[in-house]
């Protein structure tokens, strides 16, 4: 009997004829991408090739063998845990370790000396150990790296960050082979070229189509009514109830929330309901400190826990671990997410996949329907590959400097060996070689922005002490807001909350933090130092980056549903219940068919709103409502702001909007749209605050040393005046350019937008003027008016008391208000209409 053979026995498993192709294909020699499903053995599937080859060879694992990269780091304990059961069980002396920021500092110091056998590693720790001139001796003997997840990584420039170690690894070591494990994506060519490079032949590169995929299940707490007119988050925690009664049936269960907020608001919900679960529930998310989420995770693996209210930080897991339910509270946003979450649980033999959603508002009951449509249809999303971020660019040869130097043209062929840099021009690389080594026309003056220079070999190294101890501390390409440490008095951490939080709290402020009711104590040296606060309540924390998009996909089956609505066709409990508002929008106004847009014009107290259903994700509708705010002005001078969700956006101005629908198609016109945009971008000053970001990555700004982070109005200020000096004395700056072109695709998602005014294009436009606010348009007026009101607790009274009131006139009305409407649908209607 084998090893395999004795491993797969020990635990009664058979395996997959997908696992066989990738053990077979790997000592062939070949590299490739393998496409499963969650829970379908994918780790053991890239694992034991090169496992194997070592215990055949008798490969004592004194060289580093594996790089084994990971996107999280919660998902970094769970694979190191996975893959050491492996080494024991087939009998290899391979150790296997850790290297994360969550790693302690003698640790890593260590493995600066001798690398383990195989090493699990983010991006961004595998980057700053490249950039250790010893490191590339210790590589030199690699035969493999496995990318987990590598999906999650594709389309943002921590997988450009990625592709450049990757092409590192393949140049230190020419026997290297190169795996990725992904599932839930749509564009499978893209995501294995931007993997394997252009480097390895086609003859041996492969494409590994996984197990069919596991039935997914995707059902709904249902709330006994909801109201026709829906507002954000109103019905979610009335649902504690019936989603308790859900967790106390099963042996464990993962609660997901799209948020860190809704996470500490469902917490603390759930421990004040059901205190029997107390010591039973646990909260993880990556804000919390690292060992308060390792604790969790432990109690996870070790099936102690019957529920963890938790975020996209436990997104992603190792095969067979053992969770019975998950449950999504709120739209997932994405027919993906929806999946992979989905895909925690039912790791048995012919068990499906089961998620129970919980509906925070009306809306999301149709989202729910469509999203088991989309899910039955496998409509994933595609995750497409950025192309030439050159500030990613920037901090790779200021890396490579400093991990032993590196040789001009050699280096620049490298880099050229990735996906995300196969375009990249001489001029673009001489632009980047010039800014690392001089700061460009702009920075010449300043000796800290030459950060590179030939030695006497002429390889460019990083001469200077300080630069090189800030550059590693700055390595990497996550995107957030500056971190304050929260801390009891006591010295014990909690973890971290966001400085614009924090600034806008004063001592003796109570907030809700790690499951726990805090109290500000003081702020100094970028730590709130808090103690436990007598009062049962306290402000959430809100973390940016929260509201994310409804995706192309779901939104298209929305609208499917939509169509089968109008038709009569309300299949399934979530549209029997969303069924009177759905009405109601139709007898009031219109329920938009796919090939139309809805244009509703009311007046209120507030002013006149126009509000417009693209259904093109909030992103898209944010570049929509500024470019048609200032379209708007240039037709005539009037002020206009604009609000926006997932479904429309709303104009709302003191002046009317009296334009007719060939004004209205003028006005959608997708002539001139790069143009305008510019100038909304150039008026919103939208590229000056992308540029932090940019300004931290390429190096320009330093965050601060560990406990003495420079302010987020630091960086802000700084990275702003960066900009401003290049637009003035260096505006050919490439920085600049991308600075407009991260706004275009990543805010407001310009490709999206474009296709959404190329689609409305064709569309029938319908015009109406309901009387009343209808349940389509209320959700935005609602938003509208939460930013004008400092009390939320007034805004919800206030939005109360509106529901009630339109409440009552649709169950009271005899029939819908018609004068002057026309009741049938019309190609293009420029009056009133009614459905």
């Amino acid at each position: 009997m084998t090893a395999l053979d004795a491993l797969f026995q020990s635990r009664q498993w058979t395996p997959f004829a997908y696992q066989r192709e990738v053990w077979d294909a790997y000592r062939a020699g070949n590299s490739g991408l393998v496409h499963a499903p969650t829970g379908t053995g994918k780790t053991l599937a890239a694992w034991l090739g090169p496992l194997l080859e070592g215990v055949e060879e008798g490969d004592d694992g004194a060289r580093c063998r594996v790089v084994w990269l990971t996107p999280l780091r919660a998902l970094a304990h769970d694979t190191v845990r996975a893959l050491t059961e492996a080494a024991a069980a087939v009998g290899s002396p391979w150790a296997v370790e850790l290297r994360t920021g969550d790693t302690p500092q003698s640790v890593k110091t260590r493995q600066r000396r001798k690398l383990p056998a195989c090493l699990v590693t983010t991006p961004e720790s595998l980057t700053i150990l490249l950039s250790y001139a010893g490191t590339a001796d210790m590589l030199r003997n690699l035969r493999c790296v496995v990318v987990d997840e590598w999906h999650e990584l594709l389309s943002t420039k921590r997988g450009v960050q990625a592709e450049l170690a990757l092409a590192r690894l393949r140049n230190l070591s020419p026997q290297l082979r190169t795996w990725g494990l992904s599932a839930t994506i749509a564009n499978l060519d893209e995501a294995a070229d931007a993997l394997l490079g252009p480097t390895i032949p086609d003859d041996r590169r492969v494409l590994v189509r996984g197990a069919e995929p596991r039935e997914i299940a995707v059902e709904t707490i249902m709330p006994a009514a909801v109201d026709r007119f829906p507002w954000s988050g109103h019905i979610g925690i009335a649902l504690l109830n019936e989603t308790l009664d859900a967790i106390r049936a099963a042996r464990s269960t993962l609660l997901f929330t799209n948020t860190r907020s809704q996470a500490e608001i469902w917490f603390r919900a759930i421990l004040h309901r059901a205190p029997d679960l107390l010591g039973r529930v646990a909260l993880h998310h990556g804000s919390l400190d690292r060992d308060i989420r390792r604790q969790v995770e432990q109690l996870v693996a070790g099936d102690r826990l019957r529920c963890v209210v938790c975020t996209s930080s436990l997104d992603l897991g190792v095969d067979f671990t053992p969770v019975d339910q998950v449950i999504q509270v709120g739209s997932p946003r994405g027919v993906a997410r929806l999946m992979q979450r989905a895909g925690r649980s039912g790791h048995r033999p012919g068990v499906p996949s089961r998620i129970l959603c919980v509906p925070t508002h009306a809306i999301e009951l149709v989202e729910f329907a469509a999203a088991r449509d989309a899910v039955a249809d496998r409509a994933v999303e595609p995750r497409k590959p950025l192309d030439r971020p050159l500030d990613v660019l920037t901090q790779h040869l200021v890396t490579m400097a400093l991990g032993g130097g590196f040789d001009e043209p050699a280096l620049k062929e490298e880099v050229r060996t990735t996906r995300a840099f196969r375009n990249l021009t001489d001029e673009e690389w001489s632009w980047a070689m010039q800014f690392v080594s001089t700061g460009g026309p702009a920075l010449g003056a300043y000796p800290q922005h030459a950060r590179i220079a030939p030695d006497d070999e002429s390889r460019w190294v990083v001469p200077d002490r300080r630069i090189q101890r800030t550059h590693r501390m700055s390595i990497g390409a996550i995107t957030s807001d500056s971190a304050m440490r929260v801390k009891f008095q006591s010295g014990k951490t909690l973890g971290t909350i966001e400085e614009s939080f924090i600034a806008r709290l004063s001592p003796g402020d109570r907030f809700v933090f790690a499951g726990r009711v805090l109290e500000l104590v003081r702020v100094r040296d970028m730590t709130a130092w808090v103690s436990r606060a007598t009062a049962r309540s306290g402000v959430v924390p809100r973390w940016n980056g929260g509201k994310m998009p409804l995706s192309s996909e779901l939104a298209a089956a929305v609208r499917r549903r939509l169509d089968r609505a109008i038709a009569g066709d309300f299949e399934g409990p979530e549209m029997t219940l969303a069924r009177p508002m759905l009405e109601l929008q139709q007898r009031w106004s219109v329920l938009p068919r796919s090939d139309e847009l809805l244009i509703e014009r009311t007046t209120t107290r507030e002013g006149h709103h126009a509000f417009l259903f693209f259904f093109a994700g909030r992103h898209a509708h944010e570049g929509l409502g500024a470019l048609l705010a200032h379209r708007l002005a240039q037709l005539a001078p009037r002020s206009v702001s604009a609000t926006v969700n997932d479904y429309g956006l709303e104009l709302l101005s003191p002046d009317p909007f009296d334009l007719d629908e060939p004004a209205w198609r003028r006005l959608i016109s997708p002539d001139r749209l790069l143009d305008d945009l510019l100038a909304c971008v150039n008026a919103g000053e939208l590229a000056r605050r992308q540029f932090r970001e940019i300004a931290r990555i390429a190096g320009l700004i330093f965050q601060g040393f560990p406990g003495a982070q420079q302010s987020v109005r630091h960086l802000q200020a700084s990275s702003e005046l960066f900009f401003d000096v290049f637009s003035e004395f260096d505006p050919e700056n490439l920085l600049l350019d991308q600075a407009r072109r991260e706004v275009m695709s990543d805010q407001l998602e310009v490709r999206r937008l474009a296709g959404a005014l190329d689609d409305a294009a064709s569309m029938r436009i319908v015009l109406t003027e309901p009387e009343r606010l209808t349940p389509l348009a209320f959700p935005l007026y609602a938003e509208t008016l939460r930013t004008q009101h400092v009390s939320s607790e007034a805004w919800s009274k206030r939005i109360e008391r509106m529901v009630s009131s339109l409440e009552r006139a649709a169950s009271t009305e005899e029939s819908p208000p018609t004068p002057g409407r026309k009741p049938r649908r019309a190609a293009h209607a420029s009056g009133r209409r009614s459905g």
